[in-house]
């Protein structure tokens, strides 16, 4: 495949959080939206896959697809401008302040998040034929996964808390890693190759992700969760935006910036 050496694609990385501050919020909006209902529809897919299949690995090797679709049409995902957005402001690029950096995270975020509630509505209406039945296997297996991911989390306190944030911190470090693996190719096979195998692994070893959770916690809960939305928002969607921020920003855009942009003078041998 066509190769970037990092140095370049690392510039391109800076150049797209700068062009996504200046993008309207008309079009943020409509990018974030399509990003959250893809990558909700490829949760549900993968879950089913697992279902049928009895093989989670399965799930985990087809769930990128969803993440691939929604890059090549180049819709945005909370986790992805987490990384390349602040890259723009350590740059001192025009234009970009800490407000606008908020500014677009909190209109990306309500974009991912009305997708992901049109999908979970959608695949519960269907699963229920309208509301009418009780929604199955697939009903009983993700009130499961929303109270083992709540609940569970919960009943070990602080330590719980904290758990989630660093399966958050891992879950965008790899995620980002798709983000700018697609960069580093200039052909679409190279960059499914390289958003590939990073998204797989997140979802493989059930790491956290924000957007992800925005649609199946909603969904879990249509479908009988014995949870609440604070238990939710509490104990896994605050700690895993966090750490989702946290992890992205430090293992993958400070770290590729410090090298590959504001490089140290090489040393000088005797």
């Amino acid at each position: 495949m066509a190769y970037l050496a990092p140095s370049e694609f690392v510039t391109k990385m800076v150049d797209s959080g700068e062009s996504k501050v200046y993008m309207s919020t008309k079009d943020t909006l409509i990018r974030a939206y399509m990003a959250g209902a893809i990558l909700a529809l490829a949760a549900v897919f993968a879950v089913t896959v697992a279902m049928k299949t009895g093989s989670p690995l399965v799930g985990a090797m087809l769930f990128p697809v969803g993440f691939i679709m929604l890059y090549l049409m180049s819709f945005d995902l909370l986790t992805g401008v987490f990384v390349l957005v602040p890259l723009a402001w350590l740059d001192k690029r025009p234009g970009v302040s800490v407000a606008q950096i908020l500014r677009n995270w909190g209109l990306v975020a309500l974009g991912n998040l009305m997708g992901a509630l049109t999908v979970a509505f959608m695949m519960a209406f269907i699963f229920t034929y309208g509301f009418d039945t009780d929604g199955g296997e697939i009903a009983k297996k993700v009130a499961g996964i929303g109270e083992a991911r709540t609940l569970g989390y919960q009943s070990h306190g602080v330590s719980g808390w904290f758990t989630v944030f660093v399966r958050g911190m891992l879950c965008n470090w790899m995620v980002s890693m798709g983000v700018v693996g697609a960069m580093i190719s200039t052909t679409v096979s190279g960059k499914f190759l390289a958003m590939w195998m990073p998204v797989m692994l997140f979802f493989f070893m059930g790491f956290e992700h924000s957007i992800v959770n925005m649609f199946l916690f909603p969904f879990s809960l249509i479908m009988g969760g014995n949870f609440t939305i604070s238990d939710y928002i509490l104990w896994n969607e605050v700690p895993v935006a966090l750490g989702n921020l946290v992890g992205g920003l430090a293992f993958t855009g400070l770290t590729l910036y410090a090298t590959h942009v504001r490089t140290s003078p090489k040393r000088v041998l005797g």
